[in-house]
């Protein structure tokens, strides 16, 4: 997994973080910190679904870690 991966995978879980505050307490933490549709929000959001797109690639690749032996 390389660190856009994980980026990737990070802003995935602010949004599922955001969505269960939304369900469990009606409360849409990014809008709290950033204001209803502002820029700032609006930026969050399209980039946690794009993350989310990207996490889906996560899903069909090959995981299997290939290590090779270190020579002396």
């Amino acid at each position: 997994m390389n660190t856009f991966d994980k980026i990737a995978l990070l802003l995935v879980i602010v949004g599922a973080v955001n969505w269960g505050c939304i369900g469990l307490f009606s409360l849409d933490l990014v809008a709290l910190l950033f204001g209803e549709m502002s820029l700032m929000s609006r930026i969050v959001y399209s980039l946690v679904g794009l993350s989310g797109l990207w996490c889906v690639t996560l899903l069909f690749r090959d995981t299997e870690e290939v290590h090779q032996p270190v020579h002396a």
